[in-house]
This record gives C-alpha cells, structure tokens and sequence, in this order.
C-alpha cells in the first residue's frame, strides 16, 4: 500500500476537519485525538502535532502527539500521545510505517521519550507489538485504566432498568423533590469553578484552574462535542458535570457537587439527563471515566467494606448504573535518552511521594 506521512507542521498542514472526520469515523478514535483537543492543550502551554498516513487522498491511520517541554531548554521534552494512535492494529503496514513517522517526530522536538496510549482494550498481542516496535511498558500511569461502559442501545427505560434500584429510586425523588437540570453556559463557568473548588477540598485533591475549564469551554463545548450539565434546587446551584460526545461514544469526564441539598441526590439527576443527551446524540456507549484497576471480586469487596480513598471514593456511585466493566491498554514508552528519562522518572516519582497523584498540578500552581 502507498502510504504517505503528513504532519500539522508541514508547510502545506494537515486539514483539521479532515483529521477530525477521521478519528470521529475510527472505532478507536477518541476525543483527546481530535484537533479541538489539541488547541486546547496548546492554549495551557503543550506543543501539538498531529502526524497521518495518507492512502490516495484518504487518512487512514495517525496521531495526536502533545509535547510537554519540563524545562525552557528542551532538555526535558516529554511527546505524548493520549488515547491513541488511531490506527488498525491488525495492520503490520500501517503500524509500523505510523511508528516510525512519530518516532522521526519525536526525535525533531528533542524528545527523550515518546509515549504511546492506545484507545483499545487490554490485549497480550498488542503489548507483543510493541515490544516488536521498542516500546516497553511504562512505569507510569494517566488514564485510568478500567472503567464502566453504559450501553446506550436500547430504550432508555431499559438502561434505567439496569441501574440499581436505590438509583432509580434516587433519580425520580430528585426530579419529584423539584432539582432541575438544566444547560449550563460560559457565564455559569465561575459559578461551577467555585463547585470545583468546593469539591476538591472536601475530597481532598488539587483542583484545575479556572484557565482550564474556561479553554474546554471555548473550545469543546462550543464546538458542540460537549455539554455543561447543571442542578439546581430553589435557584440554587447544587451540582455539575461536563460530559463530552465523539462518534458514538460520550464520556463522563468532569464534575463537581456542591455542600448544600446533598440528599436531594442532584448527580444521579445529573447522569441520567447527560445519558438521555448522549442517546439523542446517537451515541452507543456512556463511559464513566475511571474506576480502581482491580478485578470485579475486589472492587466489589472493597466497595462493601466502606473503602472510600483515591477513585474508590467515587466507584459506588458509578457502579449503581449498572454497565460493565472493561479494562484498557496502558502506557508504553520509547526512550531516546536513558539519563534523561531516569532523571524525569525519579522526580516523578519524588513528587508523586509528596505530592500524589495530582502532584503535577501543585506544581503548576506552585
């Protein structure tokens, strides 16, 4: 097959819509791949390339990559593909010529590492292909790992069905109860920043900054591949969410609930109208965005001893829609320069000891 190798940085750029056409019709194409999310990124300081393989005047495989630059000098450049590439895995042609443009990629913007993230589940061949390629499974983590995935493809009283039945329970009460939920717009955005915050403290996590919903807002949201999803009880704000949609898949991605009204149950409320949106939107699957990576025997003993740290304080909720649980692949790295990358995972790992899982964002804001 004639593949040829295009990048957004060429002189005469890869087109945006035709890039995100690509990742909106791939089975494996996710949000985080398409263009929107890229300039998002790049407003909060990340360098944005995205590489594609050309057959005729068709894309058929590519990539997203995200440069992370540590220090001003470049030493520290860290390219970062999430969710991606998005690519036939099945494909020995298009891999590896794919492989090889986003490792010449890397290596121009002084990369010591390029680091790969695959939308697609946990499977022993894909790691044997990249082990093939020089990728080797990396010692850190992003995304979580396992999720819930709600099946949208049925009548909505039949997804309802398959929650459980204290959860169906609360969803009706909150709309009896009177909390209404309603569209939320760039004005509201303080007013969810402040449920953010509110939430962060509580719960014992870094929050992100008003920047990073504002540029989300402008850039996902208006673009119409999201929603800003807001409760309120007696004109006052109690909960939201921000929900994102791609193809057929939507994502559960953002929330944050007030201190006020807690036993109206505004979340349950929340979802269910974020799930009615995405069905209309033609989606298939609602992901719920990140649960424990353990086996289902675990979560489920863990979740009836009470456990209620890190992700396992949100994983009830979740679980009471219903859905199954699925786990995905993970990180692989490809090192270009050993000290280098020794260096970055030894802060990493410092910080990380310090700081926890949201240490890069007290970095950020010092």
């Amino acid at each position: 097959m004639d593949l040829r190798v295009v990048s957004s940085l060429d002189a005469e750029p890869l087109d945006n819509d035709d890039w995100d056409s690509f990742v909106s019709a791939s089975p494996d194409g996710h949000l985080l791949q398409t263009s929107r999310w890229g300039a998002r990124k790049a407003r909060l300081g990340w360098g944005v390339e995205r590489v594609a393989l050309i057959h005729g005047d068709a894309i058929v495989a590519g990539a997203q990559v995200l440069y992370y630059r540590a220090d001003p000098l470049g030493l520290f450049t860290l390219a970062y593909i999430p969710e991606g590439p998005v690519v036939d895995w099945q494909d020995e042609e298009a891999v590896r010529t794919l492989l090889s443009a986003l490792r010449r990629a890397a290596r121009r913007q002084r990369a010591f590492c390029l680091r790969l993230e695959p939308h697609c589940l946990a499977d022993p061949g894909l790691t044997a292909t990249m082990d093939l390629h020089g990728f080797r499974t990396s010692p850190e983590s992003i995304r979580p790992r396992r999720t819930i995935l709600i099946d949208l493809d049925c009548e909505e009283e039949e997804i309802l069905s398959r929650f459980k039945q204290r959860t169906r329970y609360k969803v009706r009460s909150a709309a009896r109860k009177g909390v209404i939920v309603r569209e939320g717009s760039a004005s509201d955005l303080p007013a969810f920043q402040g449920l953010v915050e509110e939430t962060a403290s509580r719960q014992g996590f870094v929050a992100h900054g008003a920047e990073f919903y504002r540029a989300v807002y402008d850039l996902i949201v208006s673009s119409g591949h999201a929603r800003l999803f807001l409760a309120t009880y007696q004109d006052t704000l109690l909960a939201g969410h921000m929900v994102f949609v791609l193809g057929r898949t939507a994502w559960y991605m953002y929330g944050a609930s007030g201190s006020s009204h807690r036993n109206l149950k505004p979340n349950h409320l929340l979802q269910w109208t974020a799930m009615g949106w995405a069905k209309g939107r033609g989606c298939l699957t609602y992901d719920l965005c990140g649960i424990p990576d353990e086996d289902e025997d675990v979560l489920e003993s863990e979740l009836r001893k009470g456990r209620r740290d890190g992700s396992w304080g949100t994983y009830g909720f979740k679980r009471s829609f219903g859905g199954r649980v699925v786990r995905y692949e993970g990180l692989y790295d490809q090192v270009y320069s050993r000290l280098r990358y020794s260096v970055y995972n030894l802060v990493r790992a410092y910080l990380r000891r310090m700081w926890g899982g949201n240490w890069h964002r007290r970095l950020r804001l010092g």
